[in-house]
């Protein structure tokens, strides 16, 4: 009997000192958001997960790994706040019990706005996103959170969306991060050479603000690349220029996107590419337009001699991203970020 409550003991008193992990939303404000013409807030949520370890251990630091959610989807919906078809909290505690990654913070800005999506970029029409993820935010994490403040300690990934804000924010600042990955990034290619003339009018019947929260996944699609790429302060309520008007491109218009797209304009980073110390990228081979991308992004990088990870597997555009993150990712990043 005494063994028996000893035992009983023990255990209870195991369970009451196992470590979980957290998580916390926050809210940080941006300056380089302040004042865009469609008045999305500048205060932004981000959700900041911690590792099991961090409550217990306050003089310890840790590498930070920043994410960036897709078009559509918001920081709340991956990390659990609300159902959705991934729960990225739940992944990473899957993968530290399975030993495949090290403990370290997790960060995700929210990025859904008035256009559902803000494609990770910088106008005057949405706000400069560019230096709200890739310096107000590191600035505030590291102020705010026990970090190696450092960029080999820093990691960027990024899914769909949040994939192409991934390697336009990694080609751009490779001094904030060291190491970045791109799981099925949208929006690389594709150059507007016609357009469907019925396409084109249901688009150009959005005249207001209030008729974007209704509009259908491709009609949003063009309105927040446009919004990003090819913004107009003379042209309220919506402010931007579409690439096409009466069923016909807009050559000037249409190149502002191709300005945007990866593939197009890679080239010109490609020394800010050899600073990284570890580039990462993988896409379902049934995620069609992306898996072609993708694939043509990774041979770009081979003829310039870049070191990086590439894969192609089965699946489409959602349905192994979990999985992908939790034996590919967050291992890549394991390997890559330094650690004190």
């Amino acid at each position: 009997m005494k063994n028996t409550f000893l035992f009983l003991l023990l255990f209870t008193l195991s369970i009451a000192g196992a470590q979980e992990s957290a998580k916390e939303r926050i809210k940080v404000y941006s300056r380089a958001i302040e004042g865009n013409l469609v008045n999305d807030p500048a205060e932004r949520d981000v959700t900041v997960y911690l590792p099991p370890s961090y409550q217990a251990e306050p003089d310890r630091l840790y590498p930070v790994l920043y994410m960036l959610h897709g078009f559509t989807d918001s920081d709340s919906q991956w990390f659990g706040w609300e159902k959705h078809w991934i729960n990225l909290h739940e992944v990473i505690d899957s993968a530290l019990a399975d030993g495949q990654t090290q403990e370290m913070i997790v960060v995700m800005p929210n990025a859904y706005n008035r256009f559902k999506g803000s494609m990770y970029s910088s106008s005057a029409t949405i706000g400069d996103w560019e230096t709200f993820v890739a310096k107000e935010l590191v600035i505030y994490i590291d102020a705010n959170y026990r970090t190696i403040p450092d960029a080999a300690s820093r990691g960027l990934a990024g899914h769909s969306m949040g994939g192409y804000g991934t390697i336009r924010l990694g080609m751009k600042y490779p001094e904030v991060w060291s190491a970045i990955y791109l799981l099925s990034p949208c929006c690389m290619d594709g150059p507007l050479l016609e357009v469907n003339a019925e396409f084109a009018k249901t688009v150009e019947a959005v005249t207001a603000v209030d008729q974007l929260e209704a509009a259908n996944f491709f009609i949003i699609a063009t309105l927040a690349s446009a919004a990003a790429w090819a913004p107009n302060p003379q042209k309220p309520p919506l402010y931007l220029d579409l690439p096409f008007a009466d069923g016909k491109v807009l050559p000037e218009i249409a190149a502002k996107f191709s300005a945007n797209r990866t593939l197009y304009i890679i080239d010109q980073y490609i020394h800010n590419l050899k600073k990284l110390k570890a580039i990462g990228m993988d896409a379902g081979l049934q995620d069609y337009g992306i898996s072609g991308a993708t694939k043509k992004l990774h041979e770009l990088l081979e003829s310039y001699g870049i070191p990086h990870f590439y894969e192609s597997y089965e699946g489409d555009h959602l349905n192994r991203i979990a999985e992908r993150i939790r034996t590919k990712a967050l291992p890549f990043f394991s390997e890559h970020l330094g650690v004190e």
